[in-house]
């Protein structure tokens, strides 16, 4: 199957943790049929939280931030090598620059690019439902802080 058929996309997710953002992958990767979400859960869904699971547990550790981050961009990039038909970046991505590789990657690689939003990181309510329900047990007054700073595309 050649890829001018249907063009290779890249999805690059934002939103406070606890805005839906994975919810809202398992809904699009879903509604694709279930052979083509196994495969992408398996070969183009990338999340740097992954990398802070131990034995099936959340481990963050601030000092790995970084580390894992660019563990992230890579393997969404060599997905995109490989010409994987979706790949996605599953991050919170508060800030422009934190995405701007992901971006400049699948643009030099040929996919199209969707950047999706999910919820409104500037909203108390919002924040407040975030720190809620996010699985990461992310406190208020943090979700506050990256809704403070968040960056929203005009």
């Amino acid at each position: 199957m050649s890829n001018t058929a249907k063009p290779c996309v890249a999805i690059i997710m934002r939103g406070l943790p606890g805005s839906g953002k994975s919810y809202w992958v398992e809904q699009y990767i879903n509604a694709l049929g279930i052979e083509q979400s196994l495969h992408i859960r398996q070969y183009g869904y990338f999340s740097t939280d992954d990398y802070f699971m131990e034995n099936g547990l959340y481990q963050f550790n601030p000092q790995k931030l970084a580390q894992y981050h660019q563990a992230n961009l890579t393997a969404f990039i060599n997905a995109m090598a490989r010409a994987e038909p979706v790949v996605i970046c599953d991050n919170t991505n508060v800030a422009k620059w934190e995405f701007m590789a992901y971006e400049a990657a699948a643009k030099a690689l040929g996919y199209q690019i969707r950047v999706v939003l999910v919820g409104q990181p500037k909203d108390a309510q919002h924040q407040q439902l975030c720190a809620e329900r996010n699985r990461h047990h992310v406190p208020l007054a943090h979700i506050q802080k990256m809704g403070h700073l968040f960056e929203i595309e005009s």
